[in-house]
């Protein structure tokens, strides 16, 4: 009897052996497929963090080459000493990027505005982008529409835009303020809105680049001493493809205005 029921033990182990083989088997195939898969998603992370870092280098290499011809560098001490060591009086405006400053005097007596990006922005690795796409794009752009791009200052964390100054401010501070909005007559309404007309032409079609703005609004439209409007604000620019039957760029992510 004994011997009997050890041969049937016997048997029952081989009967269960192939299949405890096929689940050792499938476990080992499941840790392969995710080491695998591990090993790819780090592979393609590398991969985007060095193309990232490829781009980045290429805007840096063009935006010094901008800085050495079309586009100045002013030293932080000439910025700071302007700014009168960038106190508050001298604010004439807030954004998400920082602080934009009233420049009393340039060492050449102009007057200019100092868009100075905030410790928080220049961490940020795509408001540090659109630092340098604003260098990149404006810098190679002149109509009488546009802010003009007088130059930039970068001294370590220290990212600034220096820009010709619009003493009439933004366009929303008409627009949102009573008392403004009445000093405006029809004929200056008509003057700004044919001025932004005459900018967003320019960059869709005339401009030597083919750009689309992204974020036109009020308070991107700058007026001067003459109520002359001026597109500002390029950080999120896009430029796109034109040919003979085709204009367009295609963009994944919703932004801007």
């Amino acid at each position: 009897m004994c011997h009997v029921l050890s041969v049937a033990y016997r048997d029952e182990n081989k009967s269960n052996a192939p299949k405890n083989t096929r689940k050792f088997v499938a476990v080992i195939a499941l840790v392969i497929a995710g080491f695998a898969l591990l090993l790819l998603s780090l592979a393609f992370l590398i991969w985007r963090k060095a193309r990232r870092s490829k781009k980045v280098s290429t805007m840096l290499d063009e935006a010094a080459e901008l800085m050495s011809g079309e586009c100045p560098t002013y030293p932080l001490g000439t910025i700071r000493t302007a700014t009168n060591k960038f106190r508050t009086e001298n604010i004439i405006g807030r954004g998400g990027f920082g602080v934009v400053y009233k420049v009393g005097q340039l060492p050449d007596g102009q007057q200019v505005a100092v868009k100075k990006l905030s410790a928080e922005s220049t961490a940020a690795p795509g408001l540090n982008n659109e630092f340098m796409n604003e260098v990149v794009l404006i810098a190679k752009l002149q109509h009488r529409n546009l802010v003009r791009l007088l130059g930039c200052c970068v001294h370590c964390s220290e990212r600034m835009l220096v820009y010709e100054y619009m003493s009439n401010k933004s366009l929303d501070a008409f627009i949102f303020d009573e008392r403004r909005r009445a000093s405006l007559s029809w004929k200056t309404r008509l003057g700004i809105i044919l001025g932004v007309a005459r900018g967003v032409l320019y960059l869709h079609r005339d401009s030597r680049l083919n750009i689309i703005h992204r974020d036109l609004k009020a308070a991107n439209v700058l007026l001067d001493a003459d109520t002359v409007a001026k597109i500002s604000d390029f950080g999120i620019a896009r430029l796109f493809s034109t040919s003979a039957d085709r204009q367009e760029t295609i963009t994944r992510t919703i932004i801007g205005t």
